[in-house]
Parts: structure tokens; sequence; C-alpha cells
């Protein structure tokens, strides 16, 4: 896998990460979705909005399952045109500090791109520095805030462009590389 970029579907595992399989979201995730959903967020999506995101062809979403496939986080996107929107990242608490961030990133890079994306934005709470860290590790970029965004908090619009360029695929070889060496 040295030097590739991590696919759906692939398990990854090295001393630091027991087996992680990043794979396509499907409807008899979404108890354990929302079951996540509501630990991480004080605005949780309920399960008709996951449902309805699901049947979405333009949507894509992503749960990192573990060895007995229970979902520890997820991720999804919407594509609008050459834009692929990331629309929620999150991992459970009791799996955190295990790069699951990262390895659901490079799912939905490279889902993006094999949808024809060419750029890639988001919003992020201006609190939570360490989701900052992990998006500026993939090349995006502050851009603006939309005030209250998350009712009592602004959001930092973020974007990735170009990501089908040579220097983005060398970017993403690089985080593959280092997560794969245990050093991301």
């Amino acid at each position: 896998m040295a030097g590739s970029t991590l696919l759906m579907g692939e398990s990854v595992s090295d001393s630091a990460v027991p087996a992680v399989q990043i794979r396509t979201m499907r409807p008899d995730d979404l108890a354990a979705v929302v079951e996540l959903e509501q630990e991480i967020y004080p605005q949780p999506w309920s399960v008709r909005v996951f449902e309805e995101e699901l049947a979405l062809s333009n949507r894509t979403y992503l749960v990192a399952a573990d060895a007995v496939d229970d979902i520890i986080g997820y991720g999804g996107f919407l594509l609008v045109e050459d834009d692929a929107h990331i629309t929620t990242l999150a991992v459970g608490h009791t799996a955190r500090g295990r790069k699951l961030g990262t390895r659901i990133m490079l799912g939905l890079v490279a889902t993006a791109l094999a949808r024809g994306a060419r750029h890639l934005t988001l919003e992020v709470r201006v609190s939570n520095t360490a989701a900052q860290a992990l998006y500026r590790r993939f090349g995006f970029a502050p851009v603006g805030l939309r005030k209250n965004y998350y009712r009592n908090e602004d959001a930092m619009v973020m974007w990735a462009t170009d990501i089908d360029d040579e220097p983005y695929a060398d970017r993403i070889a690089a985080i593959q590389s280092r997560l794969e060496e245990g050093h991301e």
C-alpha cells in the first residue's frame, strides 16, 4: 500500500491501530451512526436525515468499522459539479487517538476524486482546533466565516482546491505513508 491511497473496503492494521475498515455506509449502519452522532454533537442528525442523505445520488457516506464491524466513525460529502462539500466527519469518543479522522478523510478524498471532484470544502467550528489541524494537513485553507452557523458558534469555511493535480496526490501519498509508518 505504500504510496497508494486508502481504498474503501480496505483494512488497515499496524501496531498503533487495530484493523479498521473504511467502507460505504449502509442502511443497517444507521442505528450505530445515529448513536455516535448523539454522543458527539449537541444538535445531532436524526435517522431520517441520514436516510434521506443516503438516498441522494450526489451524496457519499463512509463508515469506519472495527474488527467486529462496530461503527466507530463516519464521514460524508455532497458533490455539486466538481466541488465535494464535506458534510460530516466524526469519530466516537472511545475511538479517538487512533488516526481514524485521517483514515476517513483519506477515504472521502479517494471517493470524491473517483466521483470527479476537483475541490473540497467544509465548515468547522472555530473552537475545533483539532479538526482544523486535520483539515490543514489535507490542504484545506480558511477562506471565511459563517456567523452563528452552529446556533451558538461561528464556522470557519475551508477549501482545498485542485485535488486532482499532482501536488495534491503527492500530499495524500505523504499522509498515507506517514500513517502506515505510524507517524501521522
